[in-house]
């Protein structure tokens, strides 16, 4: 079974982890309003472009404790939790509501305790195994039932959401097993580092210039996505990893039980229809991050 070891200052952590609630479930709802200006890829490459600005001071300052020989751990530190999800999130919204997306975020548990399983050799239990199945069958329920779209578009783009949770699962993982003594702004900075390049190297090339300038609502878009990028992305990353550091990988990400409530609830408030099938696939899917949370 998955052991879970937390830090005595429990406070400390529920407060962190209420705090990322919050970050993390209005996420969905700034990655929407990017939309109205940008296409996908527009929006995740200034996405991790401004969360990778944002970090280089934090690096200039703590590059004397980053260990360069775990460089490949950074990467996939920073290609996991940060690179990837920001194209998968932002494509699955072009079809997916808010709501739905933040809902299936909720994944991102049951995701970590099978990337421990399948590649850092953790023992499940029989209930961690059946939280997870219990939550993929959440899932289905909600891209079946809750999404107005095509059933094969919604598989399609609901898939899309999985793999970014798999994505954080892999990260969270790494943190844990990896880099446990790293520091976290060194961490977070040093994945940064490696990201960044890329995604500022493309800005020029997918016209966002030509989006600000001839869009109405293209400034507006823009102050969105700086908000997701530099609370969604930078400071939140470093909580997490700081969070992960101080717990362990299935504490931090039960995160997951607060996102969808926030996302839910900035859904409804931006008009939003939250149908009972939402409700019913996001309380089997928190039944059974409960599940594997028991001992």
């Amino acid at each position: 079974m998955i052991e879970e070891k937390v830090s005595n200052n429990s406070l400390l952590n529920w407060a962190i982890l209420l705090l990322l609630g919050l970050v993390w479930g209005s996420s969905y709802i700034l990655i929407k309003k990017g939309l109205v200006a940008f296409n996908p890829v527009q929006l995740a490459c200034l996405r991790v472009s401004l969360s990778g600005i944002a970090f280089f001071p934090i690096y200039f300052s703590y590059r004397k404790k980053v260990d360069w020989s775990n460089w490949k751990y950074f990467l996939i530190v920073g290609l996991g939790g940060t690179f990837i999800p920001a194209f998968l999130y932002a494509l699955a919204q072009t079809k997916l509501n808010s709501s739905l997306t933040g809902v299936l975020g909720a994944l991102t548990p049951l995701n970590t305790i099978l990337i421990a399983v399948l590649f850092f050799s953790v023992k499940a239990s029989k209930r961690e195994w059946l939280g997870v199945v219990l939550g993929l069958i959440g899932a289905i329920v909600l891209i079946t039932f809750g999404s107005t779209i095509e059933l094969s578009n919604s598989l399609f783009y609901g898939s899309l959401v999985f793999v970014a949770t798999a994505c954080y699962g892999l990260s969270s993982n790494v943190v844990k097993s990896k880099l446990q003594e790293v520091n976290p702004l060194a961490l977070s900075s040093a994945a940064f580092v490696l990201i960044v390049p890329p995604a500022i190297l493309l800005l020029p090339l997918i016209s966002v210039q030509d989006v600000l300038i001839n869009d109405p609502a293209g400034w507006s878009s823009l102050g969105y996505i700086t908000l997701l990028s530099l609370l969604g992305t930078a400071m939140a990353s470093i909580l997490f990893f700081y969070l992960v550091q101080r717990t362990n990988p299935i504490f931090a990400s039960t995160v997951s039980y607060l996102i969808p409530m926030i996302a839910l609830g900035w859904g409804h408030a931006d008009g939003e229809s939250i149908g009972w099938f939402h409700l019913l696939g996001m309380s089997i899917i928190l039944y059974a991050v409960y599940l594997t949370r028991q001992k």
